[in-house]
């Protein structure tokens, strides 16, 4: 057995390689088989079928797969995704990993196509590698990332997701390379953010620069600074300024009534309807919230520096991005990973069989799977 056989042999549901060895003692069949999901999704179906269809013929065997939608396509929930005719004995150790790599990606393009939809002047970068369980997760979610974006972009005009943080994933979006330019870590290391934009600098000169400023809790006090001292880059436009304060606090300046006497200035509607708990938080508390994004605005467009980017990122969800749409949050870019279910049980996909030698056959509530209905 070929190690690539192996890795399906371990992997795959037990019931699957019984029902194998009973199907190969009694005789095989030719079935056909309804692959769908339970909730509405954005059709994602290339790397589920290119594995699929590379197993297959490393058997030396073939399937007809029968796409019921173009790739980016809504599809309702209980809708047919695809047929896939083939032996009985060829198919049925493959559904496990066939369905595992199908149903997060679609789900993902659907919660991206959100996102970048609320948000259309925003930029995107994919940064989900380090909320993904593995390597085959990350392609899924940068996959699914990339189907819903251009999605946006085509039907909507939004900018969308613009790259992805990592080498790997970041052809699912036209890149050679991955997006970013320091982490909190290079922050500390320098010992201030001024220090740590200036050693960027030193070894990448000329490049555009994202300098992170709520390591030490000064994100209006080092931004300006930054300006103040890398005036060239400005002027270059090549400077931007990443905002990932974590909810244990404000931003710099910042408390819940200097938040909400904020938002009243310059976006009143945002606090004078009904809002959740959890909205009230993106919008005036502690965090990257809508008020801390204004603050920051603000606060460089009085010093001049109006043509300085802001990136924002931490639990930019499809939620949270709704949010900062609904109250014209000035962004300029989202860093993100939410785009990931928060409830896994969604990504679920489902394959049933539904005809066997020619003839239809399903389980007792899933007739609405057969073709002809």
């Amino acid at each position: 057995m070929s190690d690539f056989e192996s890795d399906i042999e371990l992997r795959t549901d037990h019931y699957f390689k019984l029902t194998k060895k009973v199907v190969e003692k009694h005789g095989d069949v030719e079935v056909s088989y309804a692959v769908f999901m339970r909730r509405p999704v954005i059709y994602c179906p290339k790397l589920a079928i290119d594995w699929i269809t590379l197993v297959v013929n490393s058997r030396g065997q073939k399937i007809d797969v029968s796409e019921c939608f173009k790739e980016g396509a809504w599809v309702g929930a209980g809708e047919a995704l695809m047929y896939i005719k083939g032996k009985l004995t060829v198919l049925t150790d493959l559904e496990t990993i066939f369905l595992q790599k199908l149903g997060g990606a679609c789900v993902a393009a659907y919660n991206t196509f959100g996102m970048a939809s609320d948000l259309p002047k925003v930029a995107f970068i994919a940064m989900d590698a380090r909320h993904c369980a593995g390597a085959e997760m990350q392609e899924l979610m940068a996959y699914g990332a990339s189907v819903g974006s251009k999605k946006a972009q085509n039907e909507q005009g939004a900018v969308g997701f613009i790259g992805s943080a990592n080498d790997i994933t970041s052809h699912f979006f036209g890149k050679k390379n991955g997006i970013g330019t320091m982490p909190h870590a290079l922050v500390g290391y320098a010992g201030s953010t001024l220090k740590a934009a200036e050693m960027f600098v030193d070894t990448y000169p000329g490049s555009p620069l994202t300098v992170l400023i709520d390591y030490f809790g000064r994100e209006i006090t080092d931004a300006l600074e930054v300006c103040k001292e890398m005036e060239n880059l400005v002027r270059k436009d090549l400077l931007s300024f990443r905002i990932d304060t974590h909810g244990g606090r404000f931003v710099e300046g910042l408390d819940t009534a200097k938040s909400y006497a904020l938002l009243d200035k310059h976006a009143s509607h945002a606090i004078r309807t009904f809002r959740t708990e959890q909205e009230l938080k993106w919008l005036v508390g502690t965090g990257v919230s809508a008020a801390a994004i204004w603050h920051l605005r603000l606060a460089l467009d009085n010093k001049g520096w109006k043509n300085v980017k802001i990136v924002a990122s931490s639990g930019f969800s499809p939620e949270k991005c709704k949010l900062m749409a609904s109250v014209g949050a000035p962004i300029d870019m989202i860093g993100t990973g939410s785009y990931i279910p928060d409830s896994w049980s969604e990504t679920y996909a489902t394959a049933d069989i539904i005809e066997y030698d020619g003839i239809q056959r399903v389980k007792i509530g899933r007739e609405f799977l057969l073709p002809n209905k």
